[in-house]
């Protein structure tokens, strides 16, 4: 039963029964520990379970910008296969952390040719038509700053000990340089007043909030990981602020579902093990070379 539950959620969330999709074979090349490390806040907030909410809330930010909306509406295939944009997002974000840099660049690259395909128009906060293109500095800084901001935000919620915020932040910057973003917020407080930034200016609905928020909060995954992602997903909505929930179309929710979920997730932690399989090539790649 242990094993069955734990190839389960690794088949939904990689694409792989084991864990261990063909790209993770990225994460052994390389003679270096690539831009973090075995001790440093990026390991830590994303080697936790806690980034499974991170996840769901930064798919839901993302979703409060017009233009990342229209991208994702008119070019994810986010409806017919979303299981395989969840891994694809999950390639990224794991490469990037625990890969060398030969390895983080040789994602960058697919990323960069995907982005080149992501254009076309949207409507912004004013009404008007805008265009967009998912290489533009200023989408780049939102979907970073919406990554940024929900995976340290979930992690509090689950972590409030955790007092390494300002170099999460700082540290976490050095991802998007290979995407096209030179400027990233290097504090938590210049994270804070990018967000704010957006707040006040860019974030809207759209004719496509409410269809893929909709999708978001329940995806067809079927009743039993569909009950427990329910919690995933009410954890997010906890953590996001009055705004961002009104643009969405979300209700407040009760603490009590952080407080649910972190059993459950502690639950998952047991059954799935202390590390993923990615942390291990990581660590492995690193003992490797002596780091």
């Amino acid at each position: 039963m242990k094993s069955r539950i734990a190839n389960r959620f690794r088949q939904i969330v990689s694409g792989s029964p084991d864990g261990r999709p063909d790209w993770v074979k990225q994460i052994e090349i390389g003679d270096d520990a690539g831009l973090f490390g075995v001790d440093s806040p990026v390991w830590k907030v994303h080697g936790d379970i806690a980034t499974l909410v991170g996840g769901v809330r930064a798919l839901l930010l993302q979703a409060a910008h017009p233009a990342a909306l229209t991208g994702v509406a008119e070019h994810s295939r986010y409806e017919s296969d979303p299981l395989g944009r969840l891994a694809g997002t999950s390639r990224w974000l794991t490469i990037t952390t625990f890969g060398s840099t030969q390895a983080i660049e040789r994602e960058a690259q697919r990323v960069n040719e995907m982005h080149k395909r992501v254009t076309g128009d949207y409507t912004n906060k004013s009404g008007e038509s805008a265009p967009y293109k998912a290489s533009d500095p200023r989408y780049l800084l939102w979907v970073h700053c919406a990554f940024t901001d929900s995976f340290l935000e979930t992690h509090l919620a689950f972590n409030p000990e955790f007092a390494d915020g300002d170099e999460y932040v700082r540290q976490w910057a050095k991802s998007a340089v290979g995407l096209g973003l030179k400027e990233a917020p290097l504090s938590r407080a210049e994270l804070t007043a990018t967000m704010d930034g957006f707040a006040a200016h860019e974030l809207a609905r759209s004719e496509h909030t409410a269809e893929v928020v909709r999708f978001i909060m329940k995806p067809p995954l079927g009743s039993a990981p569909l009950l427990f992602y329910r919690f995933l997903a009410k954890s997010a909505v906890y953590t996001l602020t009055p705004q961002q929930r009104s643009i969405l179309g979300l209700k407040q929710v009760s603490r009590a579902w952080v407080t649910t979920t972190k059993y459950l997730l502690a639950a998952l932690s047991w059954t799935l093990g202390k590390e993923s399989p990615s942390q291990e090539v990581a660590r492995s790649r690193i003992e490797r070379i002596g780091g």
